[in-house]
């Protein structure tokens, strides 16, 4: 992977492919750029695609830090800057989708359109003391492996295939305590109403199979978003049916203002 820094902070990206518009990866909590590989080979034909490690993951650096989604957001954008992409389609993948919503808010001419896959849809932020998953930070700052495993199994269907499943689940498992921890309680304290309603970039939601009641409310703010649901994949449904996920993304692209 190619590394930029900022702030004396390695940034680590993979770019492969040429062509308009280009493509942007961001993965979600504990995740990194591998979890889009299916896309990444499928878009790279005809785009110009870039797969991220978020600051904290993957094989960028990991400071001892807050990782509040804004920060990831000022981050992209910094890239997008430093690598001259222009107007990308930024697709993000559960905290990553609440990322790219964050990108198209605070930097509303950094991003062309935005995929969002199963995330970024909370409208209410929580109130100190009052979401019980915070707690599960500390959880993961004592490195309770087996707790956080079975935290991570909640991301799954019936359908999910065992093998990719213990794939994922010990590939996050590899991911820092304190980033880990950190961006878990940022990620349930964003609203995502004030971003929603700023965002004025073409958005398309592809859900997982279990569907989001909120999705009605974030609508109703971001009145300009294009609904998708896959079938029999749970919240990695890009990994899990990633022919229905290309599908949806390549026709979005052929609709999208060029």
């Amino acid at each position: 992977m190619e590394k930029l820094s900022r702030h004396g902070v390695a940034l680590a990206y993979e770019e492969v492919g040429q062509g308009s518009p280009p493509v942007l990866f961001v993965h979600g909590w504990a995740c990194d750029h591998a979890y889009f590989r299916a896309q990444v080979d499928h878009f790279s034909r005809k785009h110009r695609t870039i797969a991220v490690d978020l600051r904290g993951f993957g094989e960028s650096d990991a400071p001892e830090q807050e990782y509040a989604m804004a920060g990831f957001a000022d981050d992209l954008a910094w890239l997008c800057s430093q690598l001259q992409i222009e107007r990308p389609v930024v697709v993000g993948h559960s905290m990553g989708a609440t990322v790219a919503l964050q990108l198209a808010a605070r930097h509303p001419t950094v991003p062309g359109a935005i995929v969002m896959l199963d995330g970024g849809t909370r409208t209410i932020a929580a109130p100190p003391g009052s979401d019980p998953s915070i707690a599960f930070a500390e959880t993961i700052r004592q490195d309770d492996a087996d707790a956080i495993r079975d935290e991570l199994g909640r991301m799954f269907v019936p359908t999910t295939a065992p093998e990719l499943r213990a794939w994922i689940t010990e590939r996050m498992l590899t991911s820092r305590r304190h980033v880990m921890a950190s961006a878990w309680e940022q990620l349930r304290l964003v609203d995502a109403a004030g971003a929603a309603r700023a965002n004025q970039a073409p958005t398309l939601y592809i859900n997982a199979a279990t569907w989001r009641p909120e999705l009605v409310r974030f609508k109703e703010l971001c009145p300009q978003l294009m609904l998708g649901q896959t079938v029999g994949a749970g919240h990695f449904n890009m990994m899990e049916v990633p022919d229905q996920v290309n599908a949806m993304i390549e026709r979005f692209l052929q609709i999208i203002p060029g």
